[in-house]
């Protein structure tokens, strides 16, 4: 695994953010960085009302240390920020890890992370006003995004013009995510509800090639759950295909991402999408699909077309299916105005569609 490549892996994980953050000490052993980037917009619905909103912004801190032998060591924080109202939840974790990176032996990284299954379907989660939602239900538990408390390992083995082969495997131990609440009956009484999962361990192994500008993926995820009040345990499983040719944001880039996925999606989850509810619990058997279409052009205008569709294929139903057109604009490298139209294009739970725009910008720190 030469330097190269440690250098992609180790800015992969770290998201995109890295290119731009701001190196504020570097003696050659150690450096230390922050960045992240800070976005709002104005959108609204067919169905409801215009408002300012936010889209993922963030701010993260960064260190890497030259342990010698071929060994680096680097620690990140990573802060979801909310610019929109105050108090406690100004701020909330999205990444804290600790990861140690070799030249030959690969990398490994422990903490809330970037997981490899996502090194995989994440390939047509780019654009900033509408992307991939399936990947985010209940990713921190079950590892299809941000991993929380993940153990992880990769490697990415050069052949020179024959490609690259990239290897990714992960574990989750146990942990009982469930809380309790409550509310008032008709009557008057309170009812106290638990809610949430207890999980069992989890595993998961990614494999990738990329030749060119042409790129491969697959990932399998598993492991066991108990949804609360309930003695029964089921399993969590999910297989994913993806490919890509390019590189977003310069020229042509396609990718697509086909995921067969197993008690990993739940019905009243949708949180970025706002789909209706239809029922409680995983979907049993899901096929889920993303497609991404984009091109930029020399002035740094880039235009893109997805679509993305979730099947209960156990009811022979679509929970959900959309697409989105959208353009970005790059003003300065720090500076990019988004604006995106996503169109429903309808569900067999709920007879209403409703059609969504997104309009606003992004700087990065």
């Amino acid at each position: 695994m030469n330097k190269k490549l440690i250098a992609l892996a180790i800015a992969g994980a770290t998201m995109a953010t890295t290119a731009h953050a701001a190196e504020l000490y570097n003696n050659g052993d150690s450096t230390f960085s922050v960045g992240g980037h800070l976005s709002l917009s104005v959108a609204g619905s067919d169905e409801g009302d215009v408002g300012v909103t936010s889209n993922s912004p963030r701010i993260n801190m960064e260190a890497t240390h030259n342990l010698g032998a071929g060994y680096t060591m680097d620690v990140k924080g990573e802060w979801a920020t909310n610019l929109l109202n105050g108090g406690e939840q100004a701020f909330t974790t999205r990444l804290g890890y600790m990861g140690i990176t070799h030249d030959v032996y690969g990398r490994a990284v422990a903490g809330t992370q970037w997981a490899p299954y996502y090194d995989v379907a994440g390939v047509a989660d780019m654009p900033i006003a509408f992307a991939n939602d399936f990947i985010y239900e209940n990713h921190g538990n079950l590892g299809t995004g941000r991993a929380e408390a993940m153990l992880s390992y990769r490697n990415s083995f050069d052949f020179g013009d024959a490609g690259a082969f990239n290897l990714g495997l992960a574990l989750q131990g146990r942990n009982d995510d469930t809380s309790k609440g409550g509310e008032f009956n008709d009557a008057g009484d309170y009812v106290e509800t638990t809610s949430g999962a207890k999980y069992g361990n989890r595993a998961q192994i990614a494999l990738g090639y990329d030749i060119m500008d042409f790129g491969l993926g697959y990932a399998y995820n598993t492991g066991d759950f108990t949804e609360a009040g309930s003695s029964t345990s089921k399993t969590a499983e999910s297989h994913v295909l993806s490919a890509k040719y390019g590189s977003y944001g310069n020229g042509l880039y396609v990718a697509g991402v086909y995921a067969k996925n197993e008690n990993m999606q739940e019905y009243t989850n949708y949180s970025r999408g706002g789909f209706p509810t239809v029922a409680d619990g995983t979907i049993e058997d899901a096929n889920s699909y993303e497609f991404l279409v984009a091109y930029a052009l020399s002035n740094s205008l880039n235009l893109s077309v997805n679509y993305e569709g979730v099947e209960d294929a156990a009811a022979s139903k679509t929970v959900y299916s959309q697409s989105a057109i959208q353009a970005e604009y790059n003003f300065t490298p720090k500076f990019v105005g988004f604006a995106g139209y996503q169109i429903d294009l309808g569900n067999d739970y709920d007879s209403e569609k409703d059609n969504k725009w997104n309009i606003g910008a992004r700087y990065y720190l």
